[in-house]
């Protein structure tokens, strides 16, 4: 999985491991003071890495729950299933969006004025986001056909993936992975930067905010999750051409994935 949560708490561990102290300006404080230094990529990297599989271990479980519940298949099977495909994604995928947030965030704080750190955080997130999902998109395929049982191990479901529908078919549900993500990659990172600075509301907020993205995003992961798993049946052709899923979207709140994905994105609640 590469929920957003993941990514929030990824880089909010990493800034731990940084052990950065800014003093208390406003929400979404501007950090442009902070980031004229010179940009460390290979420690960014290192640290976003080792954040990610922290993150990705601990929550699989839930990850895998809410993913059969969506998919309603792989029940009974064993819930670390594809454990180490979802690892192998967290790796460059981490890598990459640290190493692109950081650096655009940087630029961007230096050159628009400071009552826009705000945009520069938005755009920052977005980019990273954009950039990482090349990467986690063919992950998350993989991991969730493992996850619901379709393949016994990634190098296998990326064998037959392939076989019978050719690349692009690692690339299933693109588009609704994007919708679902983009927006909160962007998001997060603004409330996140306010965790930074280490009040304890500010937390709560944080905390609000991922469990409240995780509810209005269900319908989007839904969709996302019944593409990615549904394989060589093509059964669904996207995301506004399958009333079934425009039912999942319609009556998202007693969907059962819905608590699942809230405590994904908010493991505080």
């Amino acid at each position: 999985m590469q929920t957003t949560l993941l990514r929030y708490l990824q880089s909010y561990l990493t800034r731990k491991m940084q052990n950065l102290q800014l003093e208390p300006k406003k929400f979404f404080a501007s950090v442009k003071e902070r980031e004229e230094k010179p940009f460390d990529f290979l420690r960014l990297l290192f640290e976003g890495v080792i954040a990610g599989v922290v993150v990705e271990t601990v929550l699989y479980p839930i990850d895998t729950i809410k993913t059969r519940l969506q998919a309603a298949r792989g029940g009974g099977q064993i819930i670390l299933k594809g454990l180490y495909s979802g690892l192998a994604g967290v790796l460059p995928a981490s890598a990459v969006f640290v190493g692109v947030y950081e650096p655009a965030k940087q630029k961007l704080l230096m050159t628009l004025p400071e009552n826009l750190s705000v945009v520069a955080h938005l755009t920052a997130g977005a980019l990273g986001g954009i950039a990482a999902s090349f990467i986690r998109v063919p992950t998350e395929v993989v991991k969730q056909r493992t996850q619901t049982g379709q393949f016994n191990s990634a190098p296998n479901a990326i064998r037959m993936i392939v076989a019978k529908e050719s690349f692009k078919g690692l690339y299933v549900g693109y588009g609704s992975f994007l919708l679902r993500d983009l927006p909160f990659d962007a998001i997060q990172f603004c409330i996140y930067e306010q965790l930074r600075l280490e009040r304890s509301e500010n937390a709560v907020i944080g905390a609000f905010a991922g469990a409240l993205t995780g509810a209005i995003t269900t319908p989007l992961d839904v969709i996302k999750t019944r593409l990615m798993v549904q394989g060589s049946t093509n059964q669904y052709k996207g995301i506004f051409e399958t009333k079934a899923l425009l039912c999942y979207s319609r009556y998202y709140l007693i969907h059962p994935s819905f608590s699942s994905r809230m405590e994904i994105r908010n493991p505080m609640f």
